[in-house]
């Protein structure tokens, strides 16, 4: 929902600035608008939260504010308080929490002493952290920002066919993220994706930057492209293909099931600041890159495929595959040492464990049949 959100927001950014070049004279107002619009969401949030936006129970529990997390837990479900199914979900809630009080232990800097105090959690958070690194090193969000001057380096004149240029890469990089979100994360697993992302993107940004230091570009761009220019655009539209279906959102994918409850709100919060740490500086840099890295910024294509190039490596020696791996064997998955095989190896020793338990104890196995029937099952019980 956050990638879906995020995606959408971006594409409406995109034709909102296409839009008020359109149709308003160049002023004052072709800035204030875009800038007004974001207020509308943020203003429709700001009034939702005192009406529609309930403390999580779990959180309530940790503040020993037992009343009011059975009454949000009662919201949410849409249950009474004596409902099985909602008693059921209460205790499960009060052992995890009370386990992660004697795993982590309690207050505020808890959850930092144990990631900066266990190795193997801090070198897991700085493998999964530092794949933001190699994302922004795609080129994403010096396109995002500078979409015009990247349409331009290629050949496309004028600002408005800029922003229209730019209107179509949003379509394709939201319509693609959905196919990610519904079809592709789940099917074939994070490694995988990762990999033909950075070497499809790689390729295509190479041969972008090798048709502008050809120097066949116009020295003024003008209104019709040439061949070399088309075949620019194609590529650059390939790139965001191969983007949106890997890099987009697959780090905040990883980022989020690579570590246990107790810890995860630090972990997500180092995330979240790689990210825009490394947006920053790649931000910061693309003007000044494009001044200085040949004809038309060639160099600047160049050097976002070799970060593609580099990524591979990082991917293949340090990140192990996490799809289908249960949260609470993460452990497990980043001790194997070797990383190409350890889902392999880590879902073989669970179906091992798993067979063996259920041959000891009949009532191991979980009910089958659909969720409402699992959910009728538990309740009986």
């Amino acid at each position: 929902m956050y990638e879906i959100g995020w995606q959408i927001g971006g594409l409406v950014g995109f034709w909102i600035n296409y839009g008020v070049t359109q149709h308003i004279p160049s002023s004052r107002k072709q800035w204030l608008i875009p800038f007004a619009v974001q207020l509308i969401p943020g203003g429709m949030f700001l009034a939702g939260i005192p009406f529609f936006i309930k403390e999580s129970p779990r959180w309530l529990i940790t503040r020993n504010r037992r009343d009011e997390a059975v009454k949000n837990l009662c919201f949410i479900r849409n249950l009474s308080p004596q409902e099985p199914y909602l008693i059921n979900e209460m205790n499960e809630i009060d052992v995890q929490v009370e386990h992660d009080r004697t795993a982590v232990g309690t207050g505020f800097w808890a959850p930092f002493r144990q990631v900066f105090g266990k190795g193997f959690l801090f070198r897991r958070m700085l493998i999964t952290t530092s794949l933001f690194i190699w994302q922004n090193g795609t080129g994403i969000n010096a396109i995002n920002y500078y979409s015009p001057t990247f349409f331009r380096s290629i050949g496309v004149a004028g600002s408005s066919a800029g922003l229209l240029t730019t209107g179509i890469f949003g379509v394709i990089k939201t319509v693609l993220a959905l196919v990610w979100c519904f079809f592709v994360i789940d099917h074939f697993g994070r490694r995988g994706i990762l990999l033909v992302g950075s070497v499809g993107g790689a390729i295509s940004m190479y041969i972008i930057g090798g048709y502008l230091a050809a120097g066949d570009v116009p020295a003024v761009a003008t209104g019709d492209l040439p061949p070399g220019g088309i075949a620019a655009m194609f590529f650059f539209y390939l790139w965001t293909a191969f983007y949106a279906v890997s890099w987009n959102g697959t780090p905040w994918v990883v980022n989020s099931e690579a570590f246990p409850g107790a810890v995860r709100q630090v972990t997500q919060c180092f995330a979240a600041s790689s990210n825009w740490l490394w947006n920053f500086v790649i931000s910061r840099a693309t003007p000044t890159m494009f001044l200085r890295m040949g004809n038309r910024g060639y160099g600047v294509y160049l050097f976002f495929a070799t970060m593609q190039v580099l990524s591979v490596p990082y991917i293949v020696f340090l990140l192990p595959e996490t799809r289908n791996i249960p949260l609470e064997e993460m452990d497990r998955l980043f001790a194997q040492k070797n990383v190409w095989t350890a889902n392999k190896v880590v879902m073989a020793e669970l179906k091992r464990e798993h067979q063996l338990e259920s041959s000891k104890n009949p009532q191991y196995l979980k009910p089958a049949g659909s969720v409402e029937q699992i959910e009728d099952t538990k309740e009986s019980v």
